[in-house]
């Protein structure tokens, strides 16, 4: 049993190291794009798969209150894994309960971040093409090949590719990234000055 849990180890270090050489550029663009979104009046908007809400949450949870440093709050929002209509079972709707958020509470600006295992998952397919129609710019954070989701994606949004297909490394690894982001926007938004 130790040398499975000495494998599982390694193996998130390896999926760390390699996201490490392959995501620095796409860290930076979201991290700019985070930061200039928010500088010009706008706020963040995240969602996430069922296994990644809570990393959506914790996102938002970040802006609001501070990463490490205490700072002025910034406009953030996780979006409800909630059925909207409690009076629904429509498995469609269930594909919808973040594209109609979107449509809802998005204004033309705003950025959307969603997090997501393989980009093929359908309420995420539909909450990002619900930003497209508001002109919203888009991070997309994924992995194994990306899916339907990177045929979504323009110019001016960011995807975010862990280089792994399993769904725990790909996780683990979103969390570091969120980090990361949290990090830069601060930096960004409140530069420190250095002792």
């Amino acid at each position: 049993m130790q040398d499975t849990i000495k494998e599982i180890f390694t193996e998130s270090i390896q999926v760390q190291i390699a996201a490490g050489e392959v995501l620095p550029s796409a860290l930076e663009a979201a991290a700019f794009t985070i930061a200039q979104s928010l500088i010009n009046g706008n706020k963040l908007i995240c969602c996430g798969t069922a296994s990644c809400h809570m990393l959506a949450q914790h996102m938002a949870g970040v802006l609001i209150n501070y990463y490490e440093t205490e700072r002025p709050c910034l406009p953030a929002i996780a979006l409800s894994q909630e059925h909207i209509n409690l009076g629904s079972s429509n498995q469609s709707d269930d594909q919808e309960t973040f594209a109609r958020q979107v449509r809802a509470f998005a204004q033309r600006g705003d950025l959307l971040l969603v997090l997501a295992i393989n980009g093929n998952e359908k309420n995420i397919i539909s909450a990002v093409e619900a930003a497209l129609t508001k002109d919203m710019k888009v991070i997309v954070m994924i992995g194994d090949d990306g899916g339907e989701l990177v045929g979504l994606l323009g110019a001016n949004d960011v995807e975010i590719r862990v280089p792994s297909k399993r769904p725990s490394r790909i996780i683990e690894s979103h969390l570091v990234n969120l980090h990361c982001l949290s990090e830069l926007v601060d930096l960004t938004l409140f530069p420190q000055e250095e002792n």
